[in-house]
């Protein structure tokens, strides 16, 4: 037992002293090159294992030839272990740097590329975090070219839709001045009716601007969704009977939410009106509520005659209308059509109704949604029930 107790103390200093002479190494070479690193620690490794096999072999006393055959097998040990470190941290590095040149894929056109050879675990580890990171930045990239794309579109419908009303104010305003107007009361009244509308637009920018910069504020309080769907209706039942238009509200259920009730009726304004300006003589705009888990959902349905599938998407996009109305004039026609629930907002025309009922309903917690349904489309809200009491 003592005998046992002495070759342990005896590899224990000879491999100590050999860490002690290795670490200093490891430490200069902490900033090098990782494959220099790992064969560093192998190579400790292996002076380590020697120096506490040779200490015990001078305390055990062995003769010239136990000892030469003692060296031997540690010398070839220790140069199999340095070759399979060598190798090892060949494999490590050259991992490293293909995903390093694979790093700089990272948020192109074409996409993250892996590598193609296989990578440890913490490098694929790393590999699918970059990829990741990688369709983040496309997905990020292609909403803001959409915004972007977005904003130019409302720069031009905004500037052609205040040309139109702004050269219509002159001319009256210069027949009137001239004294060449045959009904000045008639011109009075278009130039009050331009004027509104114009307000109206310039209103509904700036309601958009709270939205879109996050300074939309709520006063929220608890009420019926029946109360809110009977006040937008009454709202719009004046525009609906000069078009024709039955308004039916039959299917709605008294759930309460909590919501600002201005806003949420601003909302429903805007899809009845869009609604109302898009379904034709003698058509039917039905407005209905229910409960559905945990939000209640108001539907809009008009006699449109649908949305083309691939207009679905961005039916809500800031400043996005159906091509086929180029002006506020002609949605106030009352030209109905595919693609027409999406060509007007109010009086304005400008394509910011249903961005700002999106954004309202997002400020409330809900979302938005527009689907196509057997000849016209279904607009629907969905906000958050309000919680039950007691």
């Amino acid at each position: 037992m003592n005998d046992f107790l002495v070759m342990a103390c005896y590899a224990s200093l000879g491999a100590a002293l050999a860490g002690l002479l290795g670490w200093p190494a490891i430490v200069l070479l902490r900033r090098r090159s990782l494959a220099l690193s790992l064969f560093t620690v192998a190579a400790v490794t292996a002076v380590s294992l020697t120096g506490s096999t040779i200490a015990v072999a001078q305390a055990m006393l062995l003769d010239r030839h136990d000892y030469a055959v003692v060296t031997v097998v540690l010398s070839m040990g220790c140069v199999v272990s340095l070759v399979v470190a060598a190798l090892l941290s060949r494999q490590v590095v050259a991992g490293s740097r293909a995903l390093t040149v694979a790093a700089r894929t990272v948020g192109s056109d074409d996409g993250f590329t892996a590598p193609a050879q296989p990578l440890s675990a913490e490098l694929a580890a790393l590999s699918s975090e970059l990829a990741a990171t990688s369709a983040g930045l496309a997905e990020s990239r292609q909403r803001e070219r959409a915004l972007e794309s977005s904003r130019r579109e409302l720069i031009a419908w905004i500037s052609h839709d205040l040309r139109t009303p702004l050269a219509g104010l002159r001319a009256m305003a210069e027949a009137l001045e001239d004294g060449v107007a045959d009904d000045p009361a008639r011109y009075h009244s278009r130039i009050r009716t331009e004027v509104d509308r114009l307000t109206g637009m310039v209103d509904d920018l700036f309601e958009l601007s709270r939205i879109q910069a996050g300074a939309l504020t709520l006063s929220l309080s608890r009420v019926s969704v029946y109360d809110l769907v009977g006040d937008a209706i009454a709202g719009a039942y004046p525009l609906a009977l000069e078009r024709g238009v039955r308004l039916v509200g039959d299917g709605i259920a008294p759930v309460p939410v909590e919501v600002d009730s201005r806003e949420i009726t601003r909302v429903l304004g805007n899809l009845l009106i869009n609604a109302i300006r898009s379904t034709p003589v003698d058509g039917t705009v039905a407005v209905a509520a229910r409960q559905r888990e945990r939000e209640v959902v108001v539907s809009v349905t008009d006699g449109c005659g649908g949305i083309d599938e691939q207009d679905l998407p961005r039916v809500f996009e800031t400043g996005w209308r159906s091509g086929t109305a180029r002006t506020p004039r002609v949605a106030a026609a009352g030209v109905a059509g595919r693609g027409g629930a999406v060509q007007h907002h109010g009086d304005t025309g400008a394509g910011l109704g249903l961005a700002i009922v999106r954004g309202i309903v997002e400020a409330h917690a809900g979302h938005a949604s527009v689907h196509n349904v057997h000849g016209g489309c279904c607009f629907e809200i969905a906000l958050p029930a309000a919680a039950t009491s007691g």
